[in-house]
């Protein structure tokens, strides 16, 4: 058994970091404050290998594998959950397309996604339907060649600035629920689509989140991704492919309150003393550590076990469980450790604060990877 990433996983991860504290880490309160998306760090992003780094060669991406994607998405969060989510998930979505896409699909939509010259969006969530994802009520309607789509999409991440996003619609209603939906590659800027950003978010705030609505969008048929019918159980093994990247956030902003907490406590000095030299201090700082390293080799094996063609969706549920379990608890820790400094705009940990609770939110909520787990567990 070794728990050593490879030499050139090693190198990607020194990579990634270096680049976040250059590009992320100058903007990343300015980005906050104004709610600013940020092209230009996609695009340099992108010609360092960095965007769609999952993706195989002969599609444009780096063919860093899901662990590959992980390590990228630790490091870029260490520095700025928001900014770096802009970077891994300029590419959301298009997992759809590479896993049951048709070879024309693939070669049209990934190459200029890992190139950084288009952001593609998973349009899966609707203002009655987020967990419950056979509670949709978006349609496509065969009309001659065409799919003719009405309804709502909500919380989209990349939704306003998506060049193509991929939709889950209603196709066949008479068919029991899970077998009515049908995944939709639908272009950002058809007719009939009107994309809001949503304002106001918590955290992750340079993200862009919007809300979508379509009103008799017509897209050729051609553009059904996979089987139709098959949308719900596409979607489902989708969300078990993405849940190491979403877990591997939470580990990096994680170790980025460690990282504060521990210089923070080395500096601070409360009753003639180094506010490390506190047992309750040192309590603090050991526990989140702890909780960190069973964390990444949580996320680290599922994302591997993925690439080695062994996927455990029950471990990549753990892992996404975890991780914003760790990441509310850490943020939480070092806002303590931090005091009064850590309430205020000046210092980053009120920021790691905000971000950490989507993580207990989106791509699945902590109640759904229960329920993910338990189903397995009593399965047995």
């Amino acid at each position: 058994m070794d728990f050593e990433l490879t030499e050139e996983l090693k190198m990607l991860e020194d990579m990634a970091y270096k680049f976040a504290q250059n590009e992320l880490g100058p903007i990343s309160h300015e980005c906050d404050v104004e709610e600013k998306y940020t092209p230009e760090i996609v695009k340099k992003a992108a010609e360092n290998g960095l965007v769609g780094a999952w993706v195989p060669e002969e599609y444009g991406g780096a063919e860093a594998g899901c662990l590959g994607l992980a390590v990228i998405t630790e490091q870029l969060s260490r520095v700025d959950m928001g900014i770096g989510l802009n970077v891994v998930a300029a590419s959301f979505g298009s997992e759809a397309i590479y896993l049951y896409g048709s070879e024309e699909q693939k070669k049209r939509y990934l190459p200029p996604v890992c190139r950084g010259e288009m952001v593609s969006a998973g349009a899966f969530t609707e203002p009655d339907a987020g967990t419950d994802v056979a509670g949709y009520r978006t349609r496509a309607v065969k009309d001659g060649d065409d799919y003719v789509i009405n309804g709502n999409k909500m919380f989209i991440t990349n939704g306003t600035v998506c060049g193509f996003m991929v939709v889950q619609c209603i196709t066949s209603p008479e068919e029991k629920r899970h077998n009515s939906f049908s995944m939709i590659i639908v272009p950002g800027d058809a007719e009939g689509v009107t994309r809001t950003k949503i304002h106001g978010k918590m955290g992750v705030r340079s993200s862009d989140t919007g809300e979508i609505s379509f009103e008799d969008v017509r897209v050729p048929q051609e553009n059904l991704v996979g089987q139709e019918g098959r949308g719900f159980y596409q979607l489902m093994h989708f969300f078990d492919t993405t849940r190491p990247m979403v877990a591997a956030q939470g580990l990096g902003l994680s170790q980025a309150c460690l990282d504060v907490s521990v210089r923070y406590s080395k500096e601070r000095s409360v009753f003639g003393a180094p506010l490390g030299n506190f047992q309750l201090t040192q309590a603090k700082l050991t526990e989140m550590a702890i909780k960190i390293e069973a964390l990444r080799g949580l996320v680290f094996k599922a994302a591997w076990l993925i690439d080695e063609g062994r996927p455990d969706y029950t471990l990549a549920a753990m892992a996404k469980y975890l991780s914003g379990e760790t990441a509310v608890f850490c943020a939480n820790a070092a806002l303590e450790i931090h005091g009064g400094y850590g309430y205020i705009e000046e210092y980053d940990v009120q920021k790691y604060y905000r971000d950490a609770k989507i993580l207990e939110l989106y791509e699945g909520t902590k109640e759904a990877e229960i329920m993910t787990i338990g189903r397995f567990l009593l399965s047995k």
